[in-house]
């Protein structure tokens, strides 16, 4: 096959409609929040908390719908013995933005924080925000090399280029418009990409539809023609794993920078609820095109196709069963359409995750816990620096590691099992400190790599009930192996313990310490026995009187640190006092220690 001259001068249109587009974004709001004198580095990250209904709704929706989103539908509901009963990506994450909407948004927004991870420095000190950070920094790394490395499979299939070249040049011009304009050009380019992937997959399914070598799928949902129904379904056995990997996507879909980066650049608590509310929906329906192309799949007789007798499956091209349909189902125009799409998806997915890493880093690690007298610029060129940094590494890995998946697979259960227990624990739970974060971290942490990891060959340490052994043949080798499959829900069993782990060990800490049980020298975490130790305890629950509370009402962990962490975590353009007198007090040099 040669290199299709037409689908070439395709993608270098929309790449470049992409790049105008983020350019244009960057240049028309360089003087954002000038006049409420924000900082630069905080509009960089969060767009000068401005962002309205329409782009929100678009970039929110749109970080999600990347290109595993929809590649990973299509792939599951085309799987033979899955089906649409396994493909649960859409609802998953629709309910997790729900979910997000209802309990999470508005405290977050409502209290100014620019991270993710700001609570969390907050409330458990800078060091913990560190530990926090390397989970939250792997998620989000190993997401944009997976979605990198997709996009350089699916423009191989369809335009026959160079797979290493496509990664490149789209990794590029991501990082390129994200160095620029921060959050504004990734928002912004968001809305054009979310529009392209829907013309785009939208225009592809009737012309698939109505190819001769594919059957009614009214008919294939049902009945077994080419292959198993479509529709799938759940055997008994395999119950408590589709429980675990549905909660997975439900509430780990929750506790990542990208999606509280939208959140907290919503110009007001409620709209972070809406644009919650509306990018569910908008990920049900982006869906909905990738379900079809699935089912399409399905029902094709391959050997009146250009593809061959020899099905995706048996080929073991099942994850690109999309690109697949697009070149061999569609005319050539069409499926140049469809690859725009798939490039938008990648894009609006991988510029968000890195501009979510390197804001992390400026911020949580770089200001507060290393440089806290660092200027504006200084944190806006650490930025670009480590934009680049993250872009290239993530890149580097989608060229060389055949084994990205599996890493994001395994990363994003540490997300779900470390780091969504304790963002319950710091917002809605009163009393936690450092000791049962750690504790929470540990247990988090063994719990979940103890089940093991198949698609990397970790073997496990910990038999959970119900385990079996299968035959596999793996990925890469293409060997028959044997794999130890864990049919417990170990991953979601992981997180309710690492959550009781953390109340548990905080009141233990707490007790231990203040009935003189132990020394309260031993407190070298700061966390307990403290000047503010009481005001600690009281003050974790973060909602109690309302949307607006002054993060200087509650005491940081290390009180030395307490001037600049009230300064740090406090906005003056997004909270407002309760009275006249809580302004005089918060603007006093002693505001953090409460009058004392």
């Amino acid at each position: 096959m040669t290199i299709h001259v037409e689908g070439l001068v395709a993608i270098a249109i929309f790449y470049l409609l992409i790049l105008v587009v983020g350019i244009w974004a960057a240049w028309k709001n360089k003087h954002s929040g000038e006049a409420e004198g924000t900082d630069r580095s905080e509009t960089i990250m969060v767009g000068g908390r401005d962002i309205g209904l329409f782009v929100g709704g678009f970039t929110m929706t749109a970080t999600w719908v990347g290109g595993g989103y929809i590649n990973g539908t299509a792939e599951y509901v085309y799987l033979p013995d899955y089906g649409l009963a396994w493909a649960q990506a859409p609802f998953g994450y629709a309910l997790s933005l729900v979910v997000g909407g209802l309990f999470f948004a508005k405290p977050m927004r409502s209290r100014g924080y620019v991270t993710m991870l700001d609570p969390f420095q907050q409330i458990y000190g800078k060091r913990m925000g560190g530990l926090l950070f390397i989970p939250a920094l792997m998620g989000e790394i190993f997401w944009s090399a997976a979605i990198l490395s997709a996009l350089g499979a699916t423009l191989s299939v369809i335009v026959d280029i160079n797979i290493k070249m496509s990664v490149v040049i789209s990794a590029l011009i991501a990082i390129f418009y994200t160095l620029v304009g921060g959050l504004y050009s990734v928002a912004y380019t968001d809305v054009v990409q979310l529009i392209c992937i829907f013309i785009g997959l939208w225009i592809s399914v009737p012309f698939a539809l109505t190819n001769p070598a594919v059957s009614d799928i009214t008919i294939t949902a049902v009945k077994h023609v080419y292959q198993s129904p479509w529709r799938g379904s759940i055997n008994k056995s395999d119950t408590w794993v589709w429980i675990d990997n549905f909660c997975l996507l439900m509430l780990g879909g929750i506790p990542w920078q990208v999606y509280f980066q939208r959140v907290l650049s919503a110009s007001s608590a409620t709209y972070a609820q809406v644009l919650s509310f509306l990018a569910a929906f908008g990920c049900l329906v982006m869906a909905v095109p990738s379900v079809l192309i699935g089912a399409i799949g399905a029902s094709t007789d391959w050997n009146q196709t250009s593809y061959g007798a020899i099905s995706p499956k048996e080929r073991d091209q099942a994850d690109m069963i999309l690109p697949i349909v697009l070149q061999h189902l569609c005319p050539p125009f069409v499926s140049f359409f469809g690859l725009g799409a798939v490039s938008a998806a990648v894009m609006s997915s991988a510029d968000s995750s890195i501009l979510s890493a390197s804001s992390m880093f400026a911020r949580n690690i770089y200001q507060l816990a290393f440089r806290q007298s660092a200027s504006d610029r200084e944190i806006v060129w650490v930025m670009r620096i480590t934009i680049f940094v993250f872009g290239g590494l993530a890149t580097l890995m989608a060229l060389v590691t055949g084994t990205v998946y599996g890493l994001w697979y395994l990363s994003s259960d540490l997300v779900y099992v470390i780091i969504f227990p304790q963002l319950i624990s710091v917002l809605f739970v009163k009393g936690t400190n450092t000791y049962g974060s750690v504790a929470a971290y540990v247990f988090g942490m063994v719990l979940r790599i103890g089940g093991g990891e198949p698609y990397l060959q970790l073997p496990p340490f910990i038999y959970y009930p119900g385990w079996t052994i299968e035959q596999r043949i793996h990925h890469m080798t293409g060997e028959m192996e044997e794999v130890v499959v864990q049919k417990f829900p170990f991953k979601t069993v992981s997180m309710i313990a690492s959550f009781l782990g953390n109340v548990a060990f905080s009141y233990l800490a707490k007790y231990l310490f203040e009935s003189g049980k132990i020394s309260h020298k031993y407190d070298f975490l700061d966390a307990v026995v403290s000047k503010h130790s009481g005001e600690i305890m009281d003050k974790t629950t973060l909602v109690t009187r309302g949307n607006n509370i002054g993060l200087s009402e509650m005491a940081p962990v290390k009180p030395r640190l307490s001037v600049t962490l009230a300064a740090a975590f406090t906005r003056r353009d997004t909270l407002q006092a309760e009275t006249v007198e809580e302004e005089e007090e918060e603007s006093s040099p002693d505001s953090s220690d409460h009058g004392e």
